[in-house]
């Protein structure tokens, strides 16, 4: 099992910033990517990122290019996603997940991230 603890959401205005952290532990060996998705209210859970362990390759939803920036930190097992210029459609609970060699998902609890207008 891989257990997963977001930290880092909070309230900003447009414009603003906020860095969301993703602790890894348990079996981190297991995972070849990880990643952060969204959901906002009454919205279906969406993507947001992903970076790769191996080679640190990433990608991007289209809505987020430019602005937001996932990063990692093998040695604390902990992905990390830098938020610029932050709109109020920002607005979501956001997901860390790990995606386990064998084809399993493992999620996070979620964070809170509110940008008012």
């Amino acid at each position: 099992q891989v257990q997963l603890v977001e930290s880092g959401g909070g309230l900003v205005q447009a414009g603003g910033s906020l860095r969301l952290s993703c602790a890894a532990s348990g079996r981190t060996f297991s995972t070849h990517t990880m990643g952060w998705f969204r959901q906002a209210p009454g919205k279906e859970r969406e993507f947001v990122a992903t970076i790769s362990w191996s080679d640190s390759s990433t990608r991007y939803a289209d809505s987020v290019k430019g602005r937001l920036t996932i990063s990692r930190d093998n040695n604390k097992n902990t992905v990390y996603l830098l938020m610029n210029s932050l709109k109020p459609e920002d607005t979501a609970i956001y997901y860390c997940t790990a995606y386990d060699l064998g084809g399993g998902r493992y999620w996070g609890q979620g964070t809170q991230v509110t940008v008012s207008s």
